[in-house]
């Protein structure tokens, strides 16, 4: 998000940049307003003849400028990279052009003058910028299908097998009858039986009453003896 705020806000500058430069002085005081834009494919070179505000290099740097805000809405790098490429080819096909009627380049003075640097500098920040830029994402049309994406494995940090409830790394079934690390798969040896026991069907309980009387009886199968005062 850091990045997209960066970058649009540099190519707006850039072709804020563009569009001022035609303003400035080109060459030996020229403005670029004032230089026709067809003199650029021609062989001839840059003639003095006076050009109108749209025939002049204002055209192709407005056009660049309205490329830049669109890319910049529509957050396409391509518009962005176009709108650079645009402005710093009419700056550099210019100075081919103007090497050709002068003879030679100068900076300074009766030279290359501010409007020029502002251009190239301005051509820069777009291409910045659309290098700063994230583009869009694409959603997926309908009926394509999404990327499979590889799920994460769960790990609790312990090993194949243990029980998870367990605090001393058991494994499963290692208790009655497991075959885990600490089982042995034998099933401990159940008690012998005993007819008297308390575990006798047969066996009767003495319960106390209400009366303070008990009651002699009451097997565990459901059975009752008589009531005893």
């Amino acid at each position: 998000m850091f990045r997209t705020v960066v970058g649009s806000l540099l190519a707006l500058i850039g072709a804020a940049g563009a569009v001022w430069s035609p303003f400035r002085a080109w060459y030996g005081g020229r403005h670029g307003s004032g230089i026709r834009v067809d003199d650029l494919f021609t062989g001839v070179g840059v003639t003095p003849d006076k050009a109108a505000l749209l025939g002049s290099l204002f055209l192709p740097m407005g056009f660049a400028a309205l490329l830049t805000l669109l890319g910049v809405l529509l957050r396409s790098r391509l518009a962005l990279l176009l709108a650079g490429l645009l402005v710093l080819g009419v700056t550099v096909l210019w100075m081919v052009r103007q090497g050709q009627a002068a003879g030679s380049l100068t900076a300074g003075g009766d030279g290359l003058g501010y409007g020029v640097a502002t251009a190239f500098g301005s051509g820069l920040l777009i291409l910045l910028g659309a290098f700063l830029l994230h583009g869009r994402r694409r959603a997926p049309a309908y009926g394509e299908p999404v990327p499979y994406e590889e799920p994460v494995p769960y790990d609790d940090g312990r090993r194949y097998g243990e029980d998870p409830r367990s605090d001393d790394g058991r494994r499963y079934g290692s208790g009655y009858g497991g075959t885990g690390q600490h089982g042995t798969g034998d099933q401990p040896p159940m008690p012998p039986y005993d007819p008297g026991g308390p575990d006798d069907p047969g066996t009767t309980r003495t319960l106390p009453t209400i009366e303070g009387g008990t009651v002699e009886g009451g097997g565990l199968d459901g059975t009752s003896g008589p009531p005893k005062a």
